[in-house]
């Protein structure tokens, strides 16, 4: 007989800091001990605060300088929702000192919204493909390819962790929508 563990309580979506926060703009620290990282239950706490803040939100991916940490911890959990209706689905990926070690040379132009720059879509240029190393929740190293939307968003929260926002990478005041102009365009588009 097999007894089910409780699942853990989510604990209650931490507040997002917004564009003009210090934190936002510093470069992540790295974790210096992945090999413990099972095991560090700040960190461990920080991941579920991840989680769950970027779940309650609609968000398909975080950063921790985003819940004000300045550490070099990611997510990136496509789903469709109703801020990205067309997303793929996927686990989330919690990463802990991600690194971009290659990245296409052909650059797509896609819309773009943040959790910490509220009301506010870009079109910003990003790699198609991108490969990926990171350590996981469990410290364990892990090598990724992504393309396409899922690509974008990691290079969008590994953005966060270089101080940078999507604003930094727009190219024209042409390529800016509110948020309700883009959702709009988004309703428009679905089936």
């Amino acid at each position: 007989m097999t007894l089910l563990q409780p699942s853990q309580p989510h604990l209650p979506a931490t507040p997002v800091l917004t564009l003009g926060h210090s934190v936002l703009r510093q470069v992540a620290q790295p974790i210096m001990s992945t090999a413990t990282a099972a095991k560090d239950r700040p960190l461990q706490q920080l991941i579920d605060q991840m989680l769950d803040t970027m779940r309650a939100a609609n968000g398909v991916g975080i950063a921790a300088p985003q819940l004000g940490r300045a550490l070099r911890v990611l997510v990136v959990a496509s789903r469709p929702n109703l801020r990205y209706p067309h997303a793929p689905q996927m686990e989330p990926v919690v990463m802990l000192n991600p690194r971009l070690i290659a990245a296409s040379d052909d650059l797509e132009m896609g819309w773009e919204g943040c959790l910490s720059v509220p009301g506010v879509r870009g079109r910003v240029p990003r790699h198609r493909v991108v490969e990926v190393e990171y350590c996981d929740r469990d410290g364990q190293p892990q090598r990724q390819v992504w393309e396409g939307f899922v690509a974008r968003i990691f290079q969008h929260e590994a953005d966060h962790l270089e101080g940078k926002v999507f604003l930094d990478r727009v190219q024209a005041e042409t390529d800016l929508l509110s948020e309700a102009a883009y959702q709009a365009i988004e309703v428009a588009d679905l089936p």
